[in-house]
């Protein structure tokens, strides 16, 4: 068997496992009686969302939610501009707040020493959160935190490389996915624990 030919079929291989592996972690949890509130995939499934795709479907999924909201972000930079996607954002975790959704929200904190200007924004929206009653906690200086994630009522999962920030949410190349599916939300919850 040449070289090329071994290739090839351990590609096929690797992609047959990885769609079997797809196929399993997307059934549905026989726990999920709630059907989402808005056009998004079956209980236990995967939507990819594509670059301005992931705004809408984040405020609707926050906007929706009930009980919880965790998310630990690399950067999440609001500017205080009310039309802002990001200020949009803010506002929106706000007023969950207000209706008594309990929220989470872990940023980078870098090296507070130097002229971090991710911990700058950071530090500016958490201001902005903790004045409303959101819980923001920053990670450990001697790491780095680069996730792009949240967890909505135990759930929803929004996983990819979206920041929170205007140019990734409204002009960059993005692409994050949305999972619908509690086992991977509880995976994804314990990850976000093991930060701090």
């Amino acid at each position: 068997m040449n070289g090329k030919s071994k290739d090839i079929r351990t590609l096929i291989a690797i992609s047959a496992a990885l769609l079997l592996c797809l196929f399993l972690w997307a059934k549905p949890d026989a726990s999920q009686a709630e059907t989402p509130s808005f056009n998004t995939p079956e209980a236990g499934s995967i939507k990819l969302l594509e670059d301005r795709d992931y705004f809408p479907v984040l405020m609707k999924t926050i906007n929706d939610a009930k009980h919880e909201i965790i998310m630990s972000f690399f950067l999440f930079k609001t500017n205080g501009y009310s039309d802002s996607y990001t200020d949009r954002v803010l506002a929106a975790l706000v007023r969950a707040a207000g209706r008594g959704v309990k929220i989470r929200i872990t940023l980078e904190k870098g090296d507070a020493t130097k002229d971090s200007q991710t911990y700058k924004s950071n530090l500016e929206t958490a201001a902005r959160l903790t004045a409303k009653g959101v819980d923001v906690r920053f990670d450990s200086p001697r790491t780095t935190t680069h996730t792009k994630v949240a967890v909505i009522d135990r759930r929803y999962v929004f996983l990819g490389s979206h920041n929170l920030t205007n140019s990734a949410l409204r002009y960059n190349h993005e692409l994050s996915v949305f999972i619908d599916s509690t086992s991977m939300a509880m995976e994804t919850l314990h990850y976000i624990n093991s930060l701090h």
